[in-house]
């Protein structure tokens, strides 16, 4: 018996990376390149949390895995496009240890295949059904426009703090589309392949959702406790933090603001110590965010083993996602 999500993903991969790698085999085969298998293999990696997330939605709700595995491919094809736009967009030159996609196709090429997985994502889905188009073509809406608005530099980001008249709501913002649209379309098509009804269906994507946003934010925790830690923080280091910072510790915003305009170029001493209070504070809305997701489908989950694992599962992820950065931080 699976008593754990980990067990479960690890279980369901040898299915999903078959999926996937047929799915790709397709999508490439006509696009030659002289590194072919290095890009296959980059693009195939990683370990489908979205896609098993999918797969148990589907089974705690009676659905059969042969009808979600196609949407949960097309649900990793997203995830893996949105990789290869945010490593050239970042000039990020590894990806889980290999080349990022850019640094091999050149950056035209590798924009053009993360759109070519976008596109093929919607045309799979629509094939299947009305709703599972309109839910993948929303979820790669709003996956894009979290791309488009999060901020690369200062001045970027001064525009988005401003305009929010100091309510940290930009941050909700962020988290909403830049993982929570993406966990939340998983979970609406695991719906969807069980033939649940419109109801079940938004309870499940709110259950996803609110899953997405505590994973960005528990991402979001590891960079404070990296930079709380670093010799020195520089104004360069706060722009990926600071809307964060002003939505869980809005009392530092006119420090935070002064730093972005360059009247100083280092992170001061007394804003490094509000990392701690922040981190603290980013604790306890990723638990609030679980709980949240719970019960979403408090009155939907069966006394199954799928139901146990999705009742389980969003605090798995969480547990997931610490374990493998402590891995990649202790090498």
């Amino acid at each position: 018996m699976v008593t754990r999500f980990q067990a479960y993903a690890e279980s369901l991969r040898p299915w999903l990376d078959t999926a996937f790698a047929g799915r790709l085999a397709q999508l490439l085969g006509n696009m030659g390149s002289l590194q072919s298998g290095l890009r296959t293999k980059i693009l195939a990696g990683g370990k489908k949390i979205r896609g098993s997330l999918l797969c148990l939605v589907t089974s705690a709700l009676g659905g059969a895995l042969e009808d979600a595995l196609p949407r949960a491919v097309a649900v990793e094809l997203i995830q893996t496009a949105t990789l290869v736009h945010d490593d050239f967009v970042d000039q990020h030159r590894l990806r889980r240890n290999l080349p990022a996609l850019w640094t091999l196709e050149g950056a035209r090429k590798a924009v053009l295949l993360g759109d070519v997985m976008f596109a093929s994502a919607i045309h799979a889905m629509t094939e299947l059904s009305r709703a599972d188009g309109l839910t993948v073509s929303r979820a790669i809406a709003e996956v894009s426009r979290g791309a488009y608005r999060e901020p690369v530099d200062a001045s970027a980001l001064l525009d988005e703090t401003e305009g929010d008249g100091g309510n940290g709501t930009f941050y909700e913002t962020l988290i909403y589309l830049k993982t929570g649209s993406l966990f939340g379309a998983a979970c609406a098509l695991g719906a969807i392949a069980a033939g649940a009804d419109n109801g079940r269906r938004e309870r499940w994507r709110r259950y996803g959702l609110r899953i997405g946003e505590a994973y960005q934010i528990a991402d979001d925790l590891q960079e404070v406790g990296r930079l709380r830690c670093a010799p020195t923080a520089t104004r360069v280091d706060l722009v990926a933090l600071a809307p964060a910072l002003l939505f869980f510790v809005p009392d530092v915003r006119a420090r935070i603001l002064e730093t972005l305009r360059g009247r100083s170029s280092a992170v001061t001493e007394e804003l490094v110590a509000t990392f701690d209070k922040t981190a603290t504070l980013m604790g306890e809305e990723i638990e609030r965010r679980l709980r949240s997701a719970l019960a979403a489908i408090e009155g939907d989950l069966p006394d199954t083993e799928a139901g146990r694992l999705s009742r389980a599962a969003p605090w798995d992820l969480i547990q997931m996602f610490n374990e493998a950065d402590r891995q990649v931080s202790s090498r």
